[in-house]
């Protein structure tokens, strides 16, 4: 039996037939790059083993455009995403499971790549990916490939899970990074931009970087990746869902020079702009000089920064105090920025 064409070979409708191709495509590709033992197991389900806590579950799709950019690429981008909301909500990522819609045409050398750089990011975030499937469309019908990852997680003892609904007035406003970096490095990727500084994908996972956090601080109030529609959609939701105000400061949020010229450029505002390897985290003022140090000192948070503070307000707005001395609402995202950046 011939062995798959990774060099030249193309996805057909073979491939999501279920007979032979299939079982090749499955045994030799992805079996053999998300090899583990309860993959090994090849049933229709996994049966798997957790540790003591609170179980946590989440589901994302992934639909980027190009496949491939600057700092990643969707495979990697399928396992960050759903290991970093496992995380936001306090949990130890521990299993996935991946999805494939393949379209036909689709070069395997392509599919090969992001596969093995799945397998990559699910060792770097300490999970198994356990179970999955594939599908094969018509051409023309796809994109060449989406992804859908679901991902099983849980809260140790002692942890308070944190959640959207428990930012207090009086609370500290965090960020671990530099702001912007995704959703740049996919446009600029997609309009062909070069910048002196290339920008790169932030994308990356933060489960180590949540369970640091967690150790020195079980309680923190509020953890959230700003993905779609950046850091200022992500705190008009906190607010609304904690019925409080949020006031930040543009001096203090951290904006690389690179994205900040892109977005002069493009008429974008980086506050709106997706990431994909950063956090927020809301927290009581006493617990936030601690927690401060303990994202410093951690390779995924070295450049986290105190922004701003949670008040009372009726009116739940995110107001932002600008360098020159104003100050301004942030609104809710009304419309999509950037469309297929994740």
């Amino acid at each position: 039996m011939r062995g798959l064409d990774l060099e030249s070979g193309l996805i057909d409708l073979t491939h999501g037939a279920g007979g032979r191709a299939t079982a090749r495509l499955v045994s030799e590709l992805f079996q053999r790059a998300f090899a583990n033992p309860i993959l090994a197991q090849q049933n229709d389900a996994a049966l798997l083993e957790l540790p003591a806590g609170r179980v946590v579950m989440s589901t994302d799709a992934f639909v980027v455009s190009p496949l491939f950019f600057p700092g990643g690429d969707i495979g990697k981008l399928a396992v960050h995403g759903t290991v970093n909301d496992l995380a936001m909500a306090g949990a130890r990522p521990l299993y996935l499971t991946a999805s494939f819609i393949l379209e036909e045409g689709f070069a395997l050398r392509d599919l090969a790549r992001i596969v093995e750089s799945m397998a990559a990011a699910a060792r770097e975030a300490e999970v198994l990916i356990v179970a999955g499937d594939t599908k094969v469309v018509e051409r023309g019908k796809g994109d060449g490939v989406f992804v859908t990852t679901a991902g099983v997680g849980v809260v140790p003892p002692g942890v308070t899970p944190p959640g959207g609904q428990r930012a207090r007035p009086g609370d500290a406003v965090l960020v671990s990074g530099y702001l912007g970096d995704h959703g740049m490095a996919i446009l600029s990727c997609r309009r062909g931009l070069e910048f002196e500084s290339p920008i790169l994908s932030d994308t990356a996972p933060l489960g180590g970087l949540v369970a640091a956090m967690a150790a020195a601080v079980p309680d923190i109030h509020v953890l959230r990746d700003p993905t779609r529609g950046g850091l200022a959609t992500t705190l008009n939701e906190i607010a609304t869902q904690s019925s409080v105000g949020i006031r930040i400061r543009e001096r203090d949020i951290p904006v690389r020079a690179a994205v900040h010229a892109a977005c002069e450029l493009l008429g974008l505002d980086p506050l709106y702009v997706a990431n994909e390897g950063k956090l927020l985290a809301i927290c009581a003022p006493e617990d936030a000089p601690r927690v401060l140090a303990v994202m410093r000192a951690h390779p995924r948070g070295q450049d986290a920064a105190w922004i701003g503070e949670v008040v009372e307000d009726p009116d739940h707005f995110l107001e932002l105090a600008t360098s020159f001395g104003g100050n301004r609402i942030l609104e809710w995202l009304s419309a999509e920025q950037l469309p297929r950046i994740c």
